[in-house]
């Protein structure tokens, strides 16, 4: 998504091609964009967004859709659900050549993962392999570890919670405004019981969720049978949503001032901008508080800073000033929407047909390095593993580390 306005800059006037959900979300997350980074006027606003829309072609996942076909070359992709976000997918790439009557066996199938989403995730099904690649382009984020358990991460989230209430203090989770907060209303509306209230301080996050709300048809099964039981996973009556800027900072002021404990979700996840940095500055001098974070913090940002030095009640520049950090600084990994290591082999070998050429992408060094020497562990198969009557599965010939 990121890289569209920007390819419309450069000249692209080609059509923007996504799965049905991503159809609603992507004018949302270019508005915000746009707004923060072109021009605020609502008239250029509403023309980009035109524009935008009028190049969306939505595509159901599952079904092919024939890009290029002549008599040379027929190129044709499928989106599968990637489980990362709500409308993520992975690509399938079939690229044959009709004219010399090959067969489909005879068609070169590349994938490319994009972000892959954790096995666990909440609300959203768990991606599934595909049956084919010859070539994989595959994300390592997390390359080089797993995440904690399901089972594991809700019940460090309940003790944060717990000691909130016993402190009268806040905890403050950084989060982006897609996927990672809704995943998080999602399990805080089973924990809280109401007995806690949960400030969603984002406007955007506030859009985003009520669209996942609209799009409840492609939640998973765990996320229907809560709607059957007469539950709002997104729309717990202990949810309050800021949204006007004035609003945020007469918020910061009572929770900071007041000995009432509360729950905010505020962007960025990263610390770096947005309204998490004015609770910040007031909140992480007092150790009655909570800063909790749920994703992964990149190095060089008030997250990571945070994240190092807070244990230790060092410090964290924000905005040109030094705060001591007193609060109780704690990281949950378990929250992250990208696959960990076990989940990027599994990704690997669930599929029929494996690659012949595997190339890491989107990953630090080291996290490609790890996820390089455990793919090559687990395609390794031994004679044993082959069935009668199955061709046997071979290792990939090339597995590559491409930035």
């Amino acid at each position: 998504m990121g890289r569209i306005p920007w390819l419309l800059a450069a000249g692209f006037d080609g059509p923007i091609i996504c799965s049905q959900p991503s159809a609603r979300l992507l004018p949302l997350v270019l508005e915000d964009a746009f707004k923060l980074g072109i021009s605020r006027d609502r008239k250029l606003v509403e023309r980009y967004l035109e524009q935008i829309e009028s190049r969306i072609v939505a595509l159901p996942y599952k079904q092919w859709f024939t890009l290029v076909d002549t008599p040379e070359h027929r190129v044709q992709i499928r989106l599968q659900r990637a489980g990362h976000i709500l409308g993520s997918a992975y690509v399938e790439v079939d690229i044959s050549q009709p004219s010399t009557k090959a067969s489909a066996k005879d068609s070169t199938r590349i994938v490319f993962s994009g972000d892959l989403g954790a096995s666990h995730t909440p609300l959203l099904p768990a991606p599934r392999p595909p049956y084919r690649a010859d070539i994989l382009v595959l994300e390592s984020t997390y390359g080089d570890r797993n995440h904690e358990s399901r089972a594991t991460r809700k019940h460090r989230l309940k003790a944060a919670i717990d000691r909130a209430l016993h402190n009268n203090g806040t905890v403050l989770i950084p989060a982006f405004s897609i996927g990672r907060t809704q995943e998080l209303l999602y399990e805080l509306e089973e924990l809280l019981n109401g007995e806690l209230p949960v400030i969603l301080d984002s406007p955007l996050a506030s859009k985003f969720t009520a669209a996942y709300r609209e799009l409840q048809a492609f939640w998973d099964e765990e996320a229907h049978a809560r709607l059957k039981q007469g539950r709002k996973p997104l729309a717990f009556d202990t949810l309050l949503t800021v949204d006007s800027h004035d609003e945020h900072l007469k918020m910061v002021h009572h929770l900071a001032r007041s000995g009432r404990p509360a729950i905010v979700i505020a962007g960025s996840g990263m610390c770096n901008a947005g309204r998490i940095v004015n609770y910040l500055k007031a909140m992480l001098g007092d150790e009655r508080h909570d800063v909790l974070f749920v994703g992964y913090q990149a190095e060089g940002t008030p997250g990571r800073d945070i994240q190092q030095y807070g244990p230790q009640n060092g410090y964290v520049e924000l905005d040109g000033e030094r705060y001591t950090i007193r609060a109780r600084v704690e990281t949950i990994g378990g929250y992250s929407a990208h696959a960990d290591q076990q989940g990027l082999v599994n990704f690997v070998k669930g599929m029929k047909h494996r690659p012949r050429e595997i190339r890491l992408v989107h990953g630090d060094e080291g996290a490609k390095v790890a996820l390089k020497a455990a793919l090559k562990e687990a395609c390794v198969l031994s004679t044993d593993t082959v069935k009668p009557g199955l061709a046997a599965n071979t290792p990939p010939e090339n597995i590559s580390d491409t930035n």
